[in-house]
């Protein structure tokens, strides 16, 4: 129909026709009743809207008495009035379809991957959080306003809060079908050793948290302090990364770079000499500034003296022997004396860099004998 009204010439006609308005007292009250949430109405087109009226005979315009400067006042005519009454009834009752672009991101989801779809429709929920937020304040400002004003904001915060409760059920179903990134599966050559013989493995630059120290491990108060930390941080990430990003995974296990001035100390298990950098493999998704946040967050719930020490940082091992270790810590000697004496010589290679340790069993809650523990070795040719 060619006297079909848009959404926003009718949303201006009910205001004009409820009192006559000036263009800012209408932009007032578009503002206070929140009413650009729901109409594309902005500013700079009311006067164009309201032209339009004038031109249909929907509106009347009047100058300030006197012919004097000031704001032109605008009121419904009879036939406007006739109109906007027509167009309530019809925009009432109307069931028209709506064509949000959330429908058009999920019908093409497939093309990106999972985690990223998480990721975009969290971004989503922020913002529609945001947007509640925006129009629970307008009508929190306004004590007393009519019944169908009440309905209006009622409609739009329903709406809203249903669509973040289905955005919350989404992501939940979406999340549950992501495999969590899991180093160990993800790098089986590297964290699933044979236990028979040692193996030549190329070992590429990954990131860790770290931190240094030196002694036993099993008395030193900071190597205890160092695992905490370690740990904290590792565990903050993990869900700074669920939380932000959509995008979950194991926190890997612990690892130690172990070296000494005389290496004959590993074998005669003089753990004071033993120096050490404890550390726990990260994702490659994790940023500095996502450790720098980690770490405050951590320093903000608990006293870790070790947050201070604690890094994150590349680290490249390149040609490396390892072996998987079934047994306690103390029986390692003898595997690293048939690394030493025996495979290295028998391969033509030398040692290079330092001792690696990954320790896949908890030794809290692992019998000593079962415990497993991957040696890992950095060489070079001879």
């Amino acid at each position: 129909m060619a006297d079909t009204l848009t959404d926003a010439e009718l949303t201006i006609l009910g205001l004009v026709a409820e009192h006559p308005r000036h263009g800012y007292e209408l932009e007032a009250v578009i503002e206070a009743r929140g009413i650009r949430e729901w109409t594309a109405l902005g500013f700079s087109s009311i006067y164009y809207v309201l032209n339009r009226l004038a031109s249909r005979g929907l509106v009347s315009s009047q100058s300030p008495a006197g012919g004097g400067k000031g704001r032109r006042t605008y009121a419904v005519t009879t036939a406007g009035a006739d109109r906007l009454a027509a167009a309530t009834r019809a925009a009432l009752a109307e069931l028209r379809p709506a064509h949000p672009s959330v429908l058009v991101g999920l019908a093409n989801s497939p093309a990106l991957p999972t985690p990223e779809v998480v990721a975009a429709l969290r971004e989503r929920r922020a913002r529609l959080s945001e947007q509640l937020t925006t129009v629970l304040t307008a009508r929190a400002t306004q004590e007393m306003v009519p019944p169908f004003v009440a309905a209006i904001f009622h409609y739009s915060q329903a709406h809203m809060e249903t669509e973040l409760a289905w955005l919350d059920t989404t992501i939940r179903t979406l999340e549950g079908t992501m495999d969590k990134f899991d180093v160990k599966k993800d790098r089986k050559d590297l964290y699933a050793p044979h236990a028979r013989d040692f193996q030549l493995v190329e070992v590429p630059e990954m990131a860790f948290l770290m931190v240094d120290g030196d002694g036993d491990p099993n008395t030193s108060e900071l190597y205890r302090e160092a695992v905490e930390a370690l740990y904290a941080v590792a565990y903050t990430l993990k869900f700074a990364s669920k939380n932000q990003l959509g995008r979950d995974y194991v926190v890997a296990p612990l690892e130690g770079l172990w070296w000494a001035e005389d290496y004959a100390v590993f074998k005669s298990r003089d753990k004071n000499k033993w120096q050490w950098t404890m550390m726990i493999n990260q994702p490659e998704w994790i940023t500095q500034s996502m450790v720098d946040d980690a770490i405050q967050t951590t320093a903000s719930k608990k006293d870790l003296p070790a947050l201070g020490r604690l890094r994150f940082e590349r680290y490249t091992e390149g040609p490396a022997a390892q072996i998987m270790h079934i047994g306690p810590y103390d029986d390692e000697a003898a595997t690293l004396q048939r690394l030493h004496d025996d495979y290295l010589p028998a391969n033509g290679l030398t040692l290079r860099g330092r001792h690696h340790e990954i320790y896949l069993g908890d030794p809290r809650k692992t019998e000593p004998a079962k415990l497993k523990t991957i040696l890992r070795q950095p060489v070079a040719r001879l």
